[in-house]
């Protein structure tokens, strides 16, 4: 076996662990059943760590908005795209949005869209500081909304890196086609992290 072969092969052990500071819970919090619980107590060291920016951050899968409430105690404008009709990999397979948009009602700086993430990246041409991946957990959807997020923000995060391999081997070729830095954080399901540092230094 050649070292690129090798190397390639083996990309999945380089990705480096990622390690918080701290671990704080933020002041707001909703009250629904999610298996992001846990994760939010790592979101404003990644933060702190890499200087991310708290203007705007972008989810694609907001489903029930637990994730998407953890992101409005960080930035000043949420916006949250999901068809909210659950896929194949969720339990909940009914439309949702109404119920949803009204949950996340008193946090004021969420917007929700009700659309394919597909739509959404070819119409959206903006930059964004943070971005959230967790749609359908196969490699050809993860690829393309993570790499069209890689390349619109300064920094992506994805869930479910442990659990679904598609999601992990989709994040890797996205930090290869990239070149930014990876991280994983192995905790409730896993969570991959990867930062644009130029990105971030030239807004700096």
């Amino acid at each position: 076996m050649g070292l690129r072969t090798y190397i390639r092969e083996h990309f999945l052990e380089d990705i480096r662990p990622y390690k918080p500071a701290s671990l704080t819970q933020p002041a707001q919090l909703l009250d629904a059943v999610s298996a992001w619980k846990g994760l939010e107590m790592i979101i404003g060291d990644i933060i702190t760590r890499f200087g991310i920016g708290r203007e705007k951050c972008i989810e694609f899968g907001v489903e029930f908005g637990y994730s998407a409430v953890v992101f409005s105690n960080f930035f000043e404008r949420v916006t949250g795209v999901d068809t909210f009709e659950g896929d194949i990999h969720t339990n909940n397979k009914q439309e949702h949005f109404q119920q949803t948009r009204e949950r996340l009602k008193p946090y004021g700086n969420i917007h929700l869209v009700k659309s394919d993430y597909r739509d959404w990246i070819v119409r959206d041409n903006q930059r964004y500081n943070f971005a959230h991946v967790d749609i359908v957990h196969n490699y050809k959807e993860t690829y393309e909304c993570g790499l069209w997020a890689a390349r619109h923000s300064e920094c992506v995060v994805f869930h479910d890196t442990e659990s679904f391999p598609e999601v992990r081997k989709a994040v890797k070729d996205i930090a290869r086609a990239t070149g930014q830095q990876l991280f994983n954080y192995p905790h409730h399901y896993g969570l991959g992290i990867l930062v644009d540092t130029k990105s971030i230094a030239k807004r700096k």
